[in-house]
């Protein structure tokens, strides 16, 4: 039998990333105790007044077909949030509705880019960047991150991969899996590059209430000039603890979204009316679990830190934002994959090895801080403890 193209472009980019958390699960549902410092969901339930909201309205009703770009309300209250935030208006034509981040950047990078373009984006990289490039038959180009510039991606070795060819710069700040927070100066500095070679810059933002203390949030957005190059997408999965409500949108020129619309509407047709409302409120009244996160993984962070590094050779890259650590295990393994799973079945800590967000951290890890104290203090001793064993 024959497939469609995109079977084989996407082949290997699924759960193949995922395999030393996949194995964690089939070990915890044996029985065995693991500690689980693998996906990044938040470390508190989704808030009761959110649920309430989502609740009510469906008992109101709120259980019809809805639209391609987004409920009225909370298309209002994105722009008011946007406007608000970035300094200048941003109308609500200039804003779409999606079920989460992904799809929202699958559904931007699907209205951007035809087979053969190249689109220039940061390594390391969130593991499902690769495949939502791949599927549209666009070719992915690594920017190497350097962790002696704090893994924020830098506009000369982006300009030193520029071709005919380059289509859109793939932007990630707050970072995933660094935590690296790009400045106004680093997007000004990317923006005249975009500017001078016709480019759209596509940021994702979905960690930006996770940034943490000391450090400025910045976006594109809020440089003018950029205003018809620029699309930015987000959700409410991280800021809200809600990833499962799916509640996701992208904000852009209005041409974009009127471009983008029938492409949404072919997707998919509406997201459900309730959880726009819930999602409205949600955007309305700002995030009241946003600023205890910040303040607990800042904490782990530099628990983590405090614990490893420089313990057997690792060396600790503490973010400035997000809810991740990075470890380099290269003094010990060149191979961090096969440092992780050997640490899960022995020691049973499951942690993401970096190779998973690009060859950059072939010799890293991604550790989750999403865990108790006491828990990340406890993977931190059998971490440190088999690394001196696995240097031996």
């Amino acid at each position: 039998m024959r497939y469609a193209a995109v079977t084989e472009r996407l082949a290997g980019l699924g759960g193949a990333k995922w395999a030393v958390h996949t194995r964690a699960r089939a070990m915890k549902a044996a029985g065995t105790e693991v500690i689980e410092l693998t996906i990044g969901e938040p470390d508190v339930p989704t808030p009761p007044e959110l649920m309430a909201l989502a609740a009510q309205s469906m008992q109101a009703g709120r259980t019809g077909y809805s639209n391609g770009q987004g409920e009225p309300g909370l298309l209002r209250a994105l722009a008011a949030r946007y406007s608000t935030r970035r300094g200048r208006v941003i109308s609500p034509d200039q804003i779409m509705c999606f079920p989460g981040t992904q799809t929202t950047l699958y559904a931007v990078l699907m209205g951007l880019l035809n087979p053969g373009d190249e689109v220039l984006v940061g390594d390391p990289m969130y593991a499902t960047y690769e495949g939502l490039i791949a599927a549209t038959g666009a070719v992915m180009v690594p920017v190497p991150l350097l962790a002696n510039a704090g893994f924020r991606i830098r506009a000369e070795d982006i300009a030193d991969r520029i071709t005919p060819k380059t289509r859109v710069l793939f932007l990630n700040s707050p970072h995933n899996p660094t935590g690296a927070v790009l400045t106004r100066d680093d997007f000004a500095a990317i923006g005249a590059l975009a500017k001078q070679h016709d480019l759209w810059i596509l940021c994702d933002e979905v960690y930006e209430d996770l940034v943490f203390d000391g450090v400025a949030f910045a976006s594109p957005l809020d440089l003018p000039d950029l205003a018809d190059r620029v699309i930015v997408a987000s959700s409410i999965s991280k800021s809200h603890a809600a990833p499962g409500f799916r509640s996701g949108w992208c904000v852009g020129p209005a041409a974009f979204m009127e471009r983008l619309l029938p492409l949404s509407e072919t997707m998919l047709f509406g997201n459900q009316p309730f959880i726009a409302d819930m999602t409205a409120q949600a955007i309305a009244d700002g995030s009241p679990v946003a600023a205890g996160m910040v303040t607990r993984f800042a904490r782990r962070a530099d628990l983590v830190r405090a614990r490893l590094d420089g313990v057997a050779g690792l060396r600790v890259h503490r973010p400035d934002a997000g809810m991740f650590a990075l470890v380099d295990v290269g003094a010990v393994a060149a191979d961090g994959e096969r440092f992780a799973m050997a640490l899960l079945e022995r020691e049973g800590v499951a942690v993401m090895p970096g190779a998973s967000f690009g060859v950059a951290l072939r010799s890293w890890l991604r550790l989750s801080l999403t865990q108790p104290d006491a828990v990340i203090e406890e993977a931190c001793r059998r971490i440190a403890d088999f690394a001196k064993g696995y240097r031996a």
